[in-house]
Formats: C-alpha cells, structure tokens, sequence
C-alpha cells in the first residue's frame, strides 16, 4: 500500500475527527476537504484509491470514504449510518475470523468484540484475504445465524459483535 493511500486511510478511517475534517455519520468527506488536508493532489488521491490492496476506498464523484475500518472514538461516524450504507447479507455457511493464540483466552470469555472499532470484521472463507491479519494464528468459525451481519462495498463482512456461543470452531493456520 502506498504512503498516499495510508495517509488516506488513517485520515478516513482514525483521525478525521481530530483534525476537525467534516465527514457524514456514513463515512462521506468531500474530496477538496480531503486533498487540502492531506496537501495533496487529485492525481495523488485518484492513484491511491486505484492502488489501495485491499479497496478500503470509496470515491462517489467528489466525495470520498473508507468502506469499513473506522474507529468508534473521536469519529464522527456511526455504527447504524454505516449499516445503513452497507449490504445487509445472510450467509448460509459458517464465516471466519484470524486472530492470535494468546487472544483465544479473552474471546472464550467474552466473545469477538470490535473495541475501538464500528465492527468485527469477518471473512466469508478460511482462504479469503478479507479480514486476514498478518499475524493470524488461528482462524474462528463463525455461526452467523443469529447475527446482523453486513457487507462493506470492498466485501468485507461486518458484525458489531460475535457472542461465544456463535464461535463453533478453531483451526489452527499452518
């Protein structure tokens, strides 16, 4: 990923609210806002968003967001006006989350929580790139059925929460 298309990421997704950019409760800020913010060109932008590895990006003529991704705190997003803006789905089979060895204790107990985030991100197969971490150690089985479960446009799966007893396997990654 570029250092353009990080500089916008981490502007749309953590820090718009800090810097005072003006964006909508679903992520949307106005190109030009964003471009003098950044001090950058449109060209820039443009290559950036093309380039972006996992399409974390979203332009709309002279609007821009992050598809999914953001911070909770100090954003002036929300979690219902991103659903709103999403793909509600029902997946028929089980969707997968990566995580580390030494976080299986917490999520045993607690269950997969966004944090700081809008949403637990979910991928819709072990081998799928979505949602895939560099350090995944292991991969969650994920029963979705009783859960509101949403797609970004990237295709990224979201959920605000996964409680414990939709967790119905753990697979180890070679």
């Amino acid at each position: 990923m570029s250092r353009d298309s990080r500089a916008i990421s981490r502007l749309l997704r953590h820090t718009a609210g800090e810097r005072g950019l003006t964006m909508s409760a679903d992520g949307w800020a106005a190109i030009d806002d964003v471009l003098r913010e950044l001090a950058m060109d449109r060209a820039a932008l443009d290559k950036a968003v093309e380039e972006n590895d996992k399409q974390r990006l979203q332009v709309d003529g002279d609007r821009i967001r992050a598809c999914q991704g953001h911070s909770l705190e100090g954003m002036p997003v929300t979690r219902e006006a991103l659903e709103n803006s999403w793909e509600r789905v029902h997946p028929d089979q089980l969707l997968w989350h990566g995580t580390t060895r030494a976080a299986l204790t917490a999520i045993r107990r607690e269950g997969l929580r966004a944090g700081r985030r809008t949403h637990v991100h979910l991928a819709p197969s072990k081998d799928s790139p979505v949602g895939r971490r560099a350090r995944v150690e292991v991969l969650l089985g994920v029963d979705s059925g009783n859960l509101a479960v949403f797609r970004a446009p990237n295709g990224v799966l979201l959920t605000r929460e996964v409680p414990v007893d939709a967790i119905v396997r753990t697979d180890a990654v070679h």
